[in-house]
């Protein structure tokens, strides 16, 4: 096959002169009333079609949704109401657990408070008992004493007299010398 070259190759199509003078058909005077026919006929259907199908769907969705949407809420509510009255009540039964525990430690506190005071005073009745046994000795002990005493001071101011003198005085002198000093 023979090459051509790019120069020689002018071929052009041909278009019909009748084709060419019509212009842009959807503004060509002879096919607009069918056009506009058409475009009324198109738009009547697609209304009719978007008016009685798609929008009560569309609508449907919506009102479902909004069911949905509600229902969720309400149930959120509900289940937030139910959390507010259990926490109500675990702070009723905490507050009732609290006074309990101050009033069995209050009860308990006063049995032992009164059982110390119980012991405490058997204790201090034992004590003054055994203290007036103790001062009654105490006594019977400084009576015995001092009865000796006075015969301890005669035999020995007896003793110093015969020291001091050289001679015996006699026991019934120095008993009243005895008494005498002891009353004063």
């Amino acid at each position: 096959m023979a090459q051509k070259s790019p120069q020689t190759i002018t071929s052009v199509e041909h278009i019909p002169a009748s084709e060419h003078g019509k212009g842009f058909p959807p503004f060509a005077k002879e096919t607009f009333a069918s056009q506009i026919v058409w475009l009324v006929i198109t738009f009547v259907a697609l209304y009719l079609v978007i008016s009685r199908i798609a929008i009560p769907r569309i609508g449907g969705i919506f009102e479902e949704r909004d069911k949905r949407i509600q229902g969720d809420f309400a149930d959120a509510q509900r289940a937030k109401e139910e959390s507010e009255a259990a926490l109500a009540a675990y702070e009723k039964a905490l507050a009732d657990a609290r006074s309990r525990a101050q009033a069995i430690g209050a009860e308990i506190r006063d049995k032992l408070h009164a059982e110390a005071e119980e012991r405490r005073k058997a204790l201090e009745a034992k004590l003054n008992a055994q203290l007036a046994e103790a001062e009654k000795q105490i006594a019977a002990t400084k009576a015995a004493a001092m009865a000796n005493v006075r015969g301890i001071a005669v035999d020995a101011a007896s003793a110093i007299v015969e020291r001091l003198i050289g001679v015996t005085p006699p026991a019934p002198a120095v008993a009243a010398a005895v008494d005498d000093a002891l009353k004063g």
